[in-house]
């Protein structure tokens, strides 16, 4: 049991139940935040940020369809890629822009989601995702 629990031998299923965990956990977590920002789009927009030259209603805007609507593409897997990269861009602009890299304290949950959806990038969105019954068929 202790030998099974120190193996750094992963298979492959269990390689994409933790994806599949990863996957939905942090995009519903996001898509909680985004949807925050969407049901009260009118009170947040006079007080969110410009960023590089776009109005606050734009980068407000920007900010809920990456948070929101390519979380629901994440948390499904289907074109999981292409969902994360608004929202790693969207988290990136967070931590160092809106939290001035402050990574230890307001910046810290922007962080975390930034190395999730990084991490989830790299691998893919695993077995368990629409993405692979679509274009992982043999």
């Amino acid at each position: 049991m202790i030998k099974k629990i120190l193996s750094t031998k992963i298979s492959d299923t269990r390689l994409n139940i933790a994806l599949l965990i990863l996957r939905v956990t942090a995009g519903v977590l996001l898509a909680h935040h985004g949807y925050q920002k969407l049901t009260n789009f009118s009170d947040i927009e006079p007080k969110f940020m410009e960023f590089m030259g776009l109005s606050q209603g734009i980068s407000l805007g920007l900010v809920v369809g990456a948070e929101f609507f390519c979380s629901m593409l994440v948390i499904a897997g289907l074109f999981t890629r292409f969902a994360l990269v608004p929202i790693i861009i969207t988290m990136i602009v967070a931590v160092f822009q809106a939290h001035a890299g402050d990574i230890f304290g307001k910046g810290e949950l922007p962080f975390l989601y930034l190395a999730i959806f990084f991490a989830l990038f790299l691998k893919g969105p695993g077995k368990y995702s629409v993405d692979s019954f679509l274009f992982d068929r043999k």
